[in-house]
């Protein structure tokens, strides 16, 4: 049952006065570098990120450019990032949710408060919280609830766990848009991963459905027919959304719904929509890492990333 935003104020929370306040995040890709810039413009003491992609060199040029424009202080590992935070921020990518955890541990301050936004599952956020709770540290499972561009820090979010209360007045006072869903470990979780199976699974119908489309070149007659039975939706433009997504994050949303597969199999029923969904994501991402989608403009319309796959017949294989 979701919570009403909790009264209660934890006292040593309230008692941090923004200007003192240490932030640190646990990755700077989409979703930290987002959450830095606009923590960073809140006048806090400083906001650190760390990322394990800091060894690419193109792709850490790139990070401190960022960092450098926003604000944010870059650290040369996560213990360096984490080790005076009163706030941490694990924002990684699913399959490294629980490293990200234990390295936290490490070095976090004892009752800092430690924000877990990955899209993990039930069983993988109970073993953060635990190992988290190793160092007195206050764990708290957030399920981020819609995609963080364009809503930066007023995404929808869930809170759960016994320190979601206490964390509210500083989410509160940072701009954040959270309410508490639970006070155990995992119901956010599921309530996420349980809508992942929808939302990541129609974009994976929309990528099967208008590839094949395309290249039977019915794609409009298909788009008149979805956008008959479903109203009220722009399906061109969803579709577009959906390619742009899958190409920009598949990697990312592959792990998210081996996760969402693993949740789904905890409550006894066969994945075999989030298992196939996670392939589908995966064969995108791999694509991309060949260079399928090299020279596409910075937002592509679907049928130019469909036809960058059509162009080579090897790659619609998905193998």
């Amino acid at each position: 049952m979701i919570m009403a935003n909790a009264a209660m104020s934890d006292p040593r929370a309230a008692s941090l006065s923004t200007a003192n306040l240490r932030i640190a995040l646990v990755g700077y890709g989409e979703v930290g570098s987002i959450f830095g810039a606009a923590l960073a413009s809140f006048g806090v003491q400083r906001v650190s990120a760390f990322d394990v992609r800091m060894t690419d060199e193109p792709w850490a040029a790139q990070a401190h450019a960022r960092a450098t424009r926003d604000r944010v202080v870059l650290a040369t590992s996560t213990e360096e990032a984490v080790r005076d935070a009163h706030l941490v921020i694990s924002a990684v990518t699913a399959a490294a949710t629980l490293a990200a955890s234990e390295q936290i541990s490490r070095s976090c301050p004892p009752e800092a408060f430690v924000l877990d936004v990955n899209s993990a599952s039930p069983q993988t956020k109970r073993a953060c919280a635990d190992e988290i709770g190793r160092r007195n540290a206050r764990y708290v499972e957030a399920a981020v609830m819609s995609s963080v561009p364009p809503h930066g820090l007023r995404v929808p979010m869930l809170l759960g766990g016994p320190h979601a209360e206490g964390i509210m007045p500083l989410l509160d006072r940072l701009g954040f848009d959270a309410k508490v869903g639970a006070s155990t470990y995992g119901v956010v979780s599921a309530i996420k991963l349980c809508r992942s199976v929808i939302v990541k699974g129609i974009e994976a119908l929309a990528i099967e459905s208008l590839l094949t489309a395309r290249r039977y070149g019915v794609e409009r007659e298909v788009l008149a027919s979805v956008a008959e039975t479903f109203a009220g939706m722009d399906w061109n433009r969803q579709a577009t959304w959906s390619w742009q997504r899958v190409v920009q994050h598949g990697r990312r949303r592959a792990e998210e719904m081996r996760e969402a597969a693993v949740t789904v199999r905890e409550a006894g029923v066969e994945p075999r929509m989030a298992s196939a969904t996670a392939d589908v994501q995966a064969w995108i991402a791999a694509l991309r890492g060949d260079g399928a989608f090299d020279g596409a403009s910075d937002k592509p319309e679907w049928r130019d990333l469909a036809d960058r796959i059509a162009r080579d017949p090897s790659r619609n294989a998905g193998d």
